[in-house]
């Protein structure tokens, strides 16, 4: 009996080991696939149970249907919007990338809008509760995080205040990474009081018939008002602790880059919204497709909204910072709390620090998360060989921005980390500008100040670094590549 037993578990090992070469390349990264096939060789039933649960970076078919559908929608509405001529205050490469950024991601990059960058948690939050509190007819609000707390009041009493005078408010969130925060049911109790419709992103609610792989997030960060303004970057809308114990305990905050626009981009951003509320609640914001008339000029930079996500299937935002990477020709300077990057990335990056380009990248000191931290670590002895100068935020803040520049003539600013999970798993909207110095400039003025606040990494620093952490950064090194 015991013999029958260990035949019949080699025989099932075989054979869960034989479907998993075939199957789980299959539209995959070479890398992804080999650390799928990694962890099944080693452990071939917990292995296929996690394949099987997480395996497929994509949503349902349905949904990916419904994308598709909003897709053609907004690109309907934007037939008669010509590509833009070309222009001395950007190279004429730029030209090809955006005409990449439309054809991907279905948007045009425009001309006259202004922008402002904030860095100030609070004050990026102020200034969204004073434009909520002049809407005159709708608000659409999109955050992978919403919590109501003590730093997010006045952003949440002006929702309400413009509720209850009679303009529109629609708010998205997403599902998994809110419902556990403090006041959770509180929060939306309030919300239906005064009429703000709100609706959960990628649900997780099997008893209704939501369900996908538990770990594809809506992380887009968005507001607009009256498509006249809106808000894009990096920071979530809760206390800059995220209110967890530990976080407070140690004085960890998140420090963050958000900008306000103003001109024909707002309208871009808002039709990433449309596609958004229509894919959740089935319901098409037709009077929204049609831009707004700008009498005037808001300013002189040229913009462009990409989104991207697994309802996207060519990962637009690693598509558009390798091509801007390798457009590179005297300064690069990136900032990303979660940096892992793919083959094509890490490439991009060093081929621009070994041909010349001044490279200098940020990052935290101390990462919030332990896998992700130690994945990102795992990158940064060749990236040091390259010429790449590494810069730590120190502890215990944490720097959330995600953005960069190029030169003197261009910045991308969005949700978007540059991460393996930022282009493959999680929908992310990013902007790029560029045609205006003036704010590029504005942009190394913050990159000038987390340059004074950080410490520099050397190579011979971290070639010092004890085996054991690099034996951990390169198991989670791995780990980064099971998606």
């Amino acid at each position: 009996m015991t013999e029958l037993v260990a035949i019949a578990s080699a025989a099932l090992i075989l054979l869960i080991n034989l479907l998993a070469l075939g199957l789980v390349p299959e539209g995959r990264r070479p890398s992804s696939a080999m650390a799928w096939l990694l962890l099944i060789l080693l452990v071939p039933v917990f292995g296929l149970l996690l394949f099987l649960l997480i395996g497929s970076p994509h949503v349902p078919r349905k949904r990916r249907e419904e994308q598709l559908q909003a897709g053609a929608v907004i690109q309907s509405s934007l037939t008669t919007v010509p590509a833009l001529p070309s222009s001395p205050d950007r190279p004429e490469w730029m030209d090809s990338a955006m005409v990449l950024n439309r054809r991907l991601g279905w948007l045009p990059s425009v001309e006259n809008n202004s922008a402002d960058l904030f860095h100030d948690y609070e004050e990026s939050i102020q200034t969204m509760a004073g434009l909520v509190h002049a809407a005159e007819r709708y608000v659409h609000v999109e955050y992978f995080i919403i919590c109501w707390d003590t730093t997010t009041a006045p952003f949440f009493e002006a929702l309400e205040e413009a509720a209850e005078r009679g303009v529109k408010v629609r708010l998205l969130y997403d599902h998994v990474s809110t419902f556990r925060v403090p006041g959770y049911k509180e929060m939306l109790a309030r919300f239906d009081r005064v009429g703000i419709e709100w609706y959960p992103m990628l649900p997780i609610q099997p008893l209704k018939g939501h369900w996908r792989r538990p770990d594809l997030r809506n992380h887009r960060k968005i507001l607009v008002v009256d498509g006249r303004s809106a808000f894009v970057g990096s920071q979530n809308m809760i206390d800059s602790s995220y209110h967890n114990k530990k976080h407070e305990a140690a004085g960890r905050k998140w420090r963050e880059l958000t900008t306000r626009v103003e001109g024909p981009v707002v309208h871009s951003i808002n039709l990433v919204f449309a596609s958004d509320w229509f894919v959740e609640t089935h319901e098409r914001l037709v009077e929204h497709l049609q831009p707004e008339v700008f009498t005037e000029s808001a300013g002189d930079i040229t913009c462009q909204i990409v989104p991207s996500g697994p309802g996207f299937p060519d990962e637009n935002n690693l598509r558009l910072f390798n091509i801007l990477i390798y457009g590179a020709q005297q300064r690069l300077s990136i900032t990303s709390p979660y940096f892992v990057p793919d083959e094509s990335l890490l490439y991009a990056i060093t081929t621009a620090a070994q041909r010349g380009v001044a490279v200098e990248l940020f990052v935290g000191e101390q990462g919030d998360q332990f896998m992700v931290h130690h994945a990102q670590c795992s990158y940064y002895r060749p990236l040091l060989e390259a010429g790449v100068r590494i810069y730590l935020y120190p502890a215990p803040f944490v720097l959330h921005s995600k953005h960069f520049s190029i030169d003197d003539h261009t910045a991308v600013i969005g949700s978007s980390n540059m991460d393996i999970r930022s282009f493959s798993l999680d929908f992310e909207v990013s902007m790029m500008c560029t045609g205006s110095r003036k704010f590029v400039a504005r942009m190394r003025e913050v990159e000038d100040m987390y340059r004074s606040l950080s410490l520099e990494l050397t190579l011979d620093e971290w070639r010092q670094r004890p085996l054991s952490k690099r034996y951990v950064d390169n198991v989670m090194r791995l780990t980064s590549a099971v998606q």
